[in-house]
């Protein structure tokens, strides 16, 4: 019961970390096709999520330690190395002036790292399907 207690938050975590990412994918869908106002609403709206994507990362390597779930730890670390080396270098807001310059780098960095999110889900998945007792394992 404790380790179905234990995926469970893992796994709200892990699903508040794809919203986050997927809503910040869409900010930049709707500036790359101009249904926003680039100087007003999409970099307001992709920097007031930035924060709460790192911290949400942080707290799910905290969970996974904490829970003994080491392998999605060590899986997640080279993600929050990322996010931490772009907040001290104060790269992780978007600039409003330069942000047609970086669409496409910053969009392909948010594809990446949802596709690398994506992969530790699937892990996950795998992991606790073969904790809760599915005889495929």
């Amino acid at each position: 019961m404790a380790s179905l207690f234990v995926g469970l938050i893992t796994f709200f975590v892990l699903i508040a970390l794809l919203a986050l990412l997927g809503y910040q994918l869409m900010c930049f869908a709707d500036l790359e096709f101009d249904y926003t106002d680039p100087l007003i609403d999409s970099t307001a709206r992709i920097n007031k999520v930035v924060m709460p994507e790192f911290v949400v990362q942080a707290v799910f390597c905290f969970v996974c330690i904490a829970t003994g779930q080491g392998f999605l730890c060590l899986m997640s670390l080279p993600n929050l190395h990322y996010n931490f080396k772009l907040y001290r270098s104060k790269r992780h807001l978007l600039d409003v002036t330069e942000i047609f310059n970086k669409l496409n780098s910053e969009k392909k960095q948010r594809l990446i790292k949802f596709g690398y999110v994506i992969l530790i889900f699937v892990v996950f998945l795998s992991r606790l399907l073969c904790t809760v007792g599915v005889d495929d394992c």
